[in-house]
C-alpha cells in the first residue's frame, strides 16, 4: 500500500488507493478531506491558525499550508485537481491539544487552531462530519483513500 506522510505544514492528495498519514498532532490541527464519490483525499497537517502576521515576510518564503486560512482552501484546489467534487467533499479534524497549562494565558495555540479550522471549513461550505480535538494529549492521524476510514491514536 502506498502509504505518504504529511510532515508538519505540509499537506497530500491521493487517489483511489493508499494511507495518508500524520504524527505529531499536539495542538497542531491535522485536517483530513474526503470525496466519498471520486476517492480522492486530502491531508493537511496545520501549525497555526492565521497567516496575516507571516504574509509579508517573504524573506523566510511563505508556506500557505502551515496556516489554517491558507492551507485548506490550498488543499480543496489541489483536491479539485485530482477529480475531486466541492460539493461532495467532507471533513475529520484531529488535533488542537493544550500540552502545556500556562496560567492567565488566555485561549491556547490548541484551541484557535481548532476554532480557525471550523471556522474556514464553514466558509467553504464544507461540512465537518468528525473530531477528536482538545484536551491534553498528541495524536497521530491515519486515513484510508478507497474508504475514507480515519484512524486517530493518542499518545500516552
Amino acid at each position: 500500500m502506498n502509504t505518504v506522510q504529511v510532515k508538519i505544514a505540509d499537506l497530500a492528495v491521493l487517489r483511489e488507493q493508499g494511507m495518508l498519514v500524520t504524527y505529531g498532532l499536539g495542538s497542531c490541527i491535522g485536517a483530513a478531506l474526503y470525496d466519498p464519490l471520486r476517492k480522492v483525499a486530502g491531508l493537511v497537517h496545520i501549525l497555526l491558525n492565521d497567516s496575516s502576521k507571516f504574509m509579508n515576510n517573504k524573506a523566510n518564503g511563505f508556506n500557505p499550508a502551515k496556516f489554517a486560512d491558507t492551507a485548506l482552501p490550498l488543499l480543496l484546489q489541489q483536491m479539485i485537481n485530482q477529480g475531486a467534487c466541492k460539493g461532495a467533499i467532507i471533513a475529520k479534524i484531529a488535533g488542537g491539544a493544550s500540552l502545556f497549562n500556562f496560567q492567565n494565558a488566555g485561549q491556547g495555540v490548541g484551541e484557535r487552531n481548532i476554532e480557525a479550522v471550523k471556522i474556514k471549513l464553514e466558509e467553504m461550505g464544507i461540512p465537518l462530519r468528525g473530531s477528536e480535538v482538545g484536551g491534553r494529549h498528541g495524536r497521530t492521524l491515519k486515513m484510508m483513500v478507497d474508504t475514507g476510514t480515519i484512524i486517530i491514536t493518542t499518545a500516552g
